[in-house]
């Protein structure tokens, strides 16, 4: 998805230092392009469930506490750390990438200068307490749901399906910071939210030799920031759509202070280290990997000094990640890119990775790739869900395929206590929206039945 004018960010002092060794001199920009694939085979529609349409409103949706702000804060917690606050109730401390044995940075470089955006306070040292001596928080800017403190010692979390800003989605990022608020309802009421964003953040580079091909410009992760998500993934399986020149630019655009992202980096530990989030005291370290085996896996994977997605085909090494974020995290989540097309239970490779990783301590397990929902639950005390469908997404091949929601899970310490399901419906525009309140039912029946197919408890133990 090409945009003209876009600038690149520049590389920064650290594992950015690795791309401006290998920048490459910015040619001039193409001509605008929408993705389209270079197959004209429309992907296979998958069963169709019979939902009867409705205008009656749904019920409401679970209330759960509320961000003051989804003003993005500064870079991802990128080595030194960074911090940003929404409310009293929600203090997130961006507490830096857990790198394996610090091989991130060199303990001499000095700290970042990491852009921030409006509104958005400076960081102390990761090593500080959290809020030590930092401004009072800014107030939540026009759309932001209200501020809500609880005091209850829990946390929520949510999390959304695929995203991405193809055909008619592209314009959403002419005006990117409110182009999606009106999900900020879902996702901003969780202490925090997370999606995978399955695009390349590039307006330059080759077409990978694939079918299709997603692009765009760094200011989707302002989108998504309006639309209350605080990190995503990179780890699928068109992050590097457009070759070398778009991953350099991509990697450039994960230090450019809008969101935390994960799944991708500059070598292999880097792809591999979690973003991690504090919340009233609460570290949360997110972590992104695929495992879908095409062109992206077998050509674009992070490894020793080479820089790419976090591919997890043997998930070895991503439970090893998962086992290090333990030791100092009090939460550990792994969202990963998984599954078989257009089916709704989890393949054996699933199952397998999903035990492997509750194993090495994972507390919360998700997915996506499927393009239909999957099921979820618990598998001991670890909470999966299989699939979450797609959710900012430029096509509705059927009513399985536009089917999708926002996870809300409820942690007291790091088990998952409760679990809600806000059902939506991906629309013409590629936004999804609550359905009428038949199909808004029909899919909560639905959602039981894939639960039994993953094999998965409905309650936790």
């Amino acid at each position: 998805m090409t945009r003209p004018g876009v600038p690149q960010a520049a590389a920064s002092p650290g594992p950015a230092a690795e791309l401006s060794a290998l920048a490459l001199p910015a040619p001039q920009m193409p001509t605008p392009h929408v993705p389209v694939p270079t197959s004209s085979t429309p992907a296979p529609a998958g069963p169709v469930r019979p939902v009867p349409a409705s205008s009656t409103p749904a019920p409401a949706g679970p209330v759960r506490p509320v961000p003051a702000s989804s003003t993005p804060g500064p870079a991802e917690p990128v080595r030194h750390g960074s911090s940003r606050r929404s409310s009293a109730r929600r203090r997130v401390a961006a507490a830096g990438l857990l790198c394996a044995v610090a091989a991130c940075s060199s303990a001499t470089d000095p700290p970042a200068a990491l852009p921030t955006s409006p509104g958005a306070t400076a960081a102390p040292p990761a090593s500080s307490p959290a809020g030590g001596g930092a401004p009072p928080a800014p107030s939540a800017p026009s759309g932001t749901p209200a501020p809500t403190s609880t005091g209850d010692g829990l946390l929520t979390l949510a999390f959304g399906g695929d995203v991405h800003f193809a055909a008619q989605l592209e314009p959403l990022l002419d005006r990117p910071d409110g182009s999606l608020a009106e999900l900020s309802r879902y996702l901003g009421r969780a202490d925090l939210a997370m999606v995978n964003l399955e695009t390349a953040l590039t307006s330059r580079g080759t077409p990978a030799p694939k079918d299709f091909h997603f692009r765009a410009p760094p200011s989707a992760l302002d989108a998504l920031a309006g639309a209350g998500v605080d990190v995503v993934t990179l780890a699928n399986n068109h992050a590097v759509d457009y070759g070398q020149v778009g991953l350099r630019d991509t990697l450039a655009a994960r230090l450019s202070g809008r969101l935390p992202v994960v799944g991708i980096g500059t070598d292999e530990d880097d792809a591999f280290s979690p973003a991690v989030l504090t919340v009233d005291g609460t570290r949360v370290a997110f972590l992104g990997a695929t495992q879908v085996p095409e062109w992206t896996a077998s050509e674009a994977a992070a490894g020793p000094g080479r820089a790419g997605v976090a591919v997890a085909l043997d998930p070895t090494r991503l439970a090893q990640a998962v086992r290090e974020a333990r030791r100092s995290a009090d939460v550990v989540v792994v969202y990963l890119h998984w599954g078989t097309d257009y089916t709704s239970c989890p393949n054996a490779s699933q199952r397998t990775t999903s035990r492997l990783l509750a194993a090495a301590g994972a507390d919360v397990v998700v997915g996506t790739h499927a393009h239909q929902l999957q099921g979820a639950g618990w598998q001991g005390r670890t909470y999966v869900s299989y699939g979450l469908g797609n959710f900012v997404w430029w096509r509705r091949n059927s009513p399985v395929q536009s089917a999708t929601g926002v996870l809300t899970l409820t942690l007291r310490g790091r088990h998952v206590v409760d679990e809600r399901w806000q059902p939506l419906d991906v629309q013409a525009d590629g936004i999804p929206r609550r359905p009428g309140a038949a199909q808004e039912r029909a899919q909560l029946a639905d959602r039981e039945r894939l639960r039994q197919c993953a094999g998965l408890a409905a309650t936790a133990p």
